[in-house]
């Protein structure tokens, strides 16, 4: 279990596993390569599986779909690697938290 600062600054224990899914859309340019870029984010602890699919290309820079699944996830060491990979997140655009996956439904207002 792992430990949550509250809003007024005391401890607590999360009950599940914290963060298990990220989905982001990532800017990066185009070194290192996808591949280096996926196992680089996969070294980071509490990530278990990494997905990068290449959204658009230009010259300079490539746009990426980036979800990375796994156990207590910290979002802030998942955004300092992907910085020093040369990217940059431009929105999270998925979170998922808790004792398991909770998958998306479609609802009638959908």
């Amino acid at each position: 279990m792992s430990d949550i600062t509250d809003t007024k600054g005391g401890r607590r224990t999360s009950k599940g596993g914290g963060v298990r899914r990220l989905v982001l859309d990532v800017l990066k340019l185009h070194d290192p390569s996808l591949v280096s870029f996926a196992t680089a984010l996969e070294q980071i602890d509490g990530v278990n599986a990494v997905n990068c699919t290449l959204v658009e290309i230009d010259a300079k820079t490539e746009n990426l779909k980036v979800v990375l699944e796994g156990l207590n996830m910290d979002y802030e060491l998942i955004s300092k690697a992907i910085n020093d990979l040369h990217g940059s997140i431009h929105s999270i655009d998925q979170v998922i938290s808790g004792k398991h996956l909770v998958e998306a439904i479609e609802t009638p207002q959908d």
